[in-house]
C-alpha cells in the first residue's frame, strides 16, 4: 500500500499534514493521525527513542488556598446589626453564585463574633 505524500516535512512526533501529535507506534504496520487520518509506516519509527516528562507548576503560597485565617473580615462595613451579638456594623462581600440573570449573593460577617449570614439580592 503506497501512502500519499505529505504537504511538508516535520518531526515524526507530529503529523506532517495537520501538525497534531501522533499516537505512539503500536503493533500495527501504520500509524494514523487522529485528526486528519494521515498514515505513516511504523517502520519510520524504528530506532527512535520516545521520551516524555511531566512538569508540575509550583503551588504559590498566596494562591488563595485558605492560608489567610479571616479573608471574609476584610472589606467595607455596612450599618447592619449582628443578630447574634448585637454588634453594629458588619463586613460584606458579594459573589455571583446563581445564574447571570439573577442578583448577586451578599455575605455578611460580624467582625466581633465572626457570625456569618447571606442574603440573595
Amino acid at each position: 500500500m503506497e501512502l500519499p505524500p505529505s504537504c511538508f516535512q516535520s518531526c515524526l512526533d507530529f503529523c506532517p499534514e495537520c501538525g497534531s501529535v501522533l499516537p505512539r507506534p503500536g503493533p500495527r504496520s501504520t500509524i494514523h493521525c487522529p485528526r486528519c487520518a494521515f498514515a505513516l509506516h511504523s517502520a519510520d519509527f524504528e530506532g527512535k527513542a520516545v521520551r516524555s516528562t511531566i512538569e508540575f507548576n509550583r503551588l504559590e503560597p498566596a494562591a488563595g488556598r485558605g492560608l489567610d485565617p479571616a479573608p471574609h473580615l476584610e472589606g467595607p462595613l455596612v450599618e447592619r446589626r449582628c443578630p447574634r451579638c448585637g454588634h453594629e456594623g458588619m463586613a460584606y462581600r458579594t459573589r455571583q453564585m446563581r445564574s447571570a440573570d439573577e442578583g448577586q449573593t451578599v455575605f455578611y460577617t460580624c467582625p466581633s463574633c465572626r457570625f456569618q449570614e447571606k442574603e440573595d439580592s
